[in-house]
C-alpha cells in the first residue's frame, strides 16, 4: 500500500513539473527583418532572379518573333520551308522551357542559391534561438511567423527581441 501511495505521489509531482514547464515563442519573420544580412541576401537574390526573369523574358519575345516572322513570310515558303522553320521553333521552346525549368523549377538553381545564402543566417538565428530558450529556461520554443497557428500571444512570452540582442544587432528605433 504504501509502494503504490509513493507511485501515486511520485506520478503527480512528475505531472506537476511536466505542466510548469516554460513555454515561449519568437518571432523569425521579426527576427530576420531586423537583421543586417538578410536585406543584403534578400537584395541579391532579386538582383539574380531579376536577371533570370529577363532572360526567360528574351527566350519568349526571340519565340514570338520567329512566329510572327514565320506568319509573315508563311506564304512564299515551301513545305519543307515552313517545317525547317517550326522545327526550329520548337526547339527554341523547348530551350526555353528546359531555362525555365532549370531555374525556377523543384530544386531550381534560383532556389538552390536562395537556400545557399539563407542557411548561414538561419544556422545562426537557430543557436541564437536555442541559447535563449536554455538561458531562460524555456522547454518549449515556437515561431510565430511558422505554418503554426498561433490565436493569441501574450507579449510576455515573446522572446525574439531576446534573440536580436543575442545576435548582436543593434535596435534602430
Amino acid at each position: 500500500m504504501k509502494k503504490c501511495l509513493g507511485l501515486v505521489l511520485f506520478l503527480s509531482l512528475l505531472s506537476a513539473a511536466t505542466m510548469a514547464q516554460k513555454i515561449g515563442f519568437v518571432d523569425s519573420e521579426y527576427i530576420l527583418n531586423k537583421h543586417p544580412d538578410y536585406k543584403v541576401k534578400q537584395q541579391e537574390m532579386k538582383s539574380l532572379g531579376d536577371a533570370w526573369k529577363k532572360e526567360a523574358q528574351n527566350l519568349e519575345k526571340e519565340i514570338q518573333e520567329m512566329y510572327n516572322e514565320l506568319k509573315a513570310e508563311e506564304v512564299l515558303l515551301t513545305e519543307e520551308m515552313y517545317d525547317e522553320r517550326m522545327k526550329s521553333i520548337r526547339e527554341k521552346e523547348a530551350a526555353a522551357t528546359a531555362f525555365n525549368t532549370r531555374v525556377f523549377g523543384i530544386n531550381g538553381q534560383y532556389f538552390q542559391k536562395q537556400d545557399e545564402l539563407m542557411k548561414p543566417l538561419q544556422s545562426e538565428i537557430f543557436d541564437a534561438i536555442d541559447k535563449v530558450a536554455k538561458r531562460n529556461g524555456i522547454a518549449i520554443m515556437f515561431d510565430k511567423a511558422a505554418d503554426l497557428s498561433m490565436i493569441y500571444t501574450d507579449p510576455v512570452h515573446d522572446y525574439s527581441d531576446f534573440v536580436i540582442e543575442e545576435l548582436g544587432i543593434e535596435e534602430n528605433k
